[in-house]
């Protein structure tokens, strides 16, 4: 089976071993292939423990488990890298996850910022890029984009209000 992630590897040879932490993603790339890997699956704590430790406290293992089973994942793009290799300690991903909540289509379009922390690569932020759709749900979970259309994730805005 190819790798949830869209690479075109096999996901025994691509994610899993990240997931299972037999290996660590070496670029801030791999890491972001593997955390959509990990939601496809329902990793919780692979994600959970894959966001950078002074960021912990604005992560909730049950709502990341409410968005990884109440959605059926449909593809991953990377659109930009920056930096995130080997030899960084920073990294710019900006990627479109593509899924379904209740029988409706969303895009989530990101830029995600990774810091690399003795040798392992941590998600530190993520801000929505603009243009995103409104999310029409009455429950919204933290991660996903706000309400109001703002672009933000609605943690950052009307989670706040």
């Amino acid at each position: 089976m190819n790798c949830h992630c869209g690479s075109g590897v096999n996901f025994e040879k691509c994610c899993e071993p990240y997931i299972l932490r037999t290996s660590s993603p070496e670029t801030s790339e791999q890491l972001m292939r593997s955390r959509y890997s990990a939601f496809v699956v329902g990793a919780v704590d692979y994600i959970y423990e894959t966001h950078h430790p002074s960021k912990r406290a604005e992560v909730s293992k049950d709502e990341i488990m409410s968005w990884s089973q109440d959605s059926q994942w449909h593809g991953l793009e990377i659109v930009e890298l920056k930096d995130g290799q080997m030899k960084d300690s920073h990294g710019v991903v900006e990627f479109v996850a593509k899924y379904s909540t209740s029988g409706q289509k969303y895009t989530h379009h990101e830029r995600a910022s990774f810091e690399k922390v003795e040798d392992n690569w941590f998600f530190m932020d993520g801000k929505i890029i603009k243009n995103s759709v409104k999310n029409p749900n009455k429950h919204v979970g933290r991660n996903d984009p706000c309400i109001c259309g703002s672009g933000k994730k609605y943690k950052k805005c009307c989670l706040l209000k």
